[in-house]
């Protein structure tokens, strides 16, 4: 009990609301916000801009990753994972005693909704966004859910990266402009990797217990000096290929603000650096998730500035 109350000191971990709000990862939504935002302004460069289609991708965006947190939060405790010590968790189960069930419900629940905003988006663009959108909440169930956890896995970088921001980015820009254009695709690698970034900060940080709970993950596989090393590379390709973006006039000139956020990135690596508990690694991890948010916030107000200039 007193290692309980110690760890939910140490994260500053509120009763009453807060539990359901820390069960959502809020920290981690802006990977479904960012997409979404970005794939819309570029949309809004040669085009018109349905705000109520927006909104609508915007939720429904949302909704699903916080499904997919709490999927995770389900299916790692009942796996025996996660424990009253972990770090990064919502701690809804382990340590506010939420029934395990509540949250599985919880999260079927919130699919529900954002299929019924889905129904909207298809009725107003093509149901074809139906295929893919199931395709996103599948891969959002298995990614902890299923007997092969994709988490668990090398790939978990790779899809979430993939499916948050390539594929999210082309439908925000798709029913907005009922196309996709190669320049659409382009853009969306470095929002990508932004994203890939995030989970491997997860799995830099929870490197011990899942390799001791069997996990295969990239930063279990090359070790954590190399998986730190590897996050520092894609910083510099994603800033890089934004940069390049620029000089072949893909993306305005004004998008060159995205360095603003170049200096969070490298407080990301300089606080994994010579950390090994996972509560000394947390500044990295929400450093981490301020890197995406300032990039894609930055990258999507140089498009909307964009439209009017």
């Amino acid at each position: 009990m007193q290692d309980k109350m110690n760890i939910k000191e140490a994260l500053n971990e509120k009763e009453g609301f807060q539990i359901w709000w820390r069960l959502l990862r809020p920290h981690t939504l802006t990977a479904s916000f960012v997409p979404v935002f970005v794939g819309s302004m570029f949309a809004f460069i040669d085009h018109s801009l349905h705000a109520g289609l927006f909104f609508a991708m915007l939720i429904a965006s949302m909704l699903i990753q916080a499904a997919t947190n709490m999927f995770n939060e389900y299916y790692d405790f009942a796996r025996g994972l996660d424990n009253e010590q972990s770090v990064g968790i919502g701690g809804t189960i382990v340590r506010d005693g939420i029934a395990p069930k509540t949250v599985l419900k919880l999260a079927f629940v919130f699919f529900g909704i954002a299929i019924l905003l889905g129904v909207y988006i298809c009725i107003a663009s093509s149901w074809w966004i139906a295929v893919i959108g199931l395709i996103c909440m599948l891969f959002g169930y298995l990614y902890t859910g299923g007997p092969y956890p994709i988490a668990y896995t090398p790939f978990g970088e790779l899809s979430s990266g993939f499916l948050m921001g390539t594929v999210i980015i082309g439908i925000s820009y798709y029913i907005q402009t009922l196309t996709v254009t190669a320049n659409v695709i382009l853009i969306s690698i470095p929002v990508a990797i932004f994203i890939g970034c995030i989970m491997l900060a997860n799995n830099i940080r929870d490197l011990d217990g899942d390799k001791i709970n069997g996990r295969k993950t990239i930063a279990i596989l090359i070790g954590r000096k190399n998986a730190i090393r590897l996050m520092a590379a894609l910083f510099i390709i994603a800033y890089t290929l934004t940069l390049l973006y620029i000089i072949l006039g893909i993306l305005p000139i004004l998008s060159i603000i995205v360095l603003l956020s170049s200096k969070k990135a490298i407080d990301v690596v300089k606080n994994f650096q010579g950390k090994t508990k996972p509560i000394e690694m947390l500044p990295a991890m929400i450093a981490t998730g301020k890197t995406n948010t300032m990039y894609g916030f930055l990258l999507g107000l140089s498009l909307l500035i964009g439209h009017f200039l």
